[in-house]
């Protein structure tokens, strides 16, 4: 990946504020996360992961290929953390996929 490359991946990190109904019960979750190649793609992977209702928090690394996910799952489920992972690709040049842990 040249620099001109980098640049144009880059990725804002999304703010969230999680809500007192999102705060009301939390579980942890670990995805693995296939097709991240560098930290602009795990930045793209967690910022869709906070869009998602009811996600509290999400680290994401690109190295190790997994994501902590805090979240209610009330509002959440392991599938829709799955489809946020996939969903943060499709652009025609990211392409992800996650597979829960345990």
């Amino acid at each position: 990946m040249t620099h001109q490359d980098y640049d144009e991946c880059h990725v804002e990190p999304l703010p969230k504020q999680a809500s007192p109904e999102e705060r009301a019960q939390v579980r942890e979750a670990w995805l693995l996360v296939w097709g991240m190649g560098c930290q602009n793609c795990a930045a793209r992977v967690r910022n869709s992961l906070l869009a998602t209702r009811g996600v509290v928090e999400a680290y994401v690394d690109h190295l190790s290929g997994r994501a902590l996910v805090r979240y209610n799952p009330a509002m959440a489920s392991p599938q829709d953390l799955q489809e946020a992972v996939h969903s943060a690709g499709g652009d025609g040049r990211h392409e992800y996929f996650a597979g829960v842990v345990g």
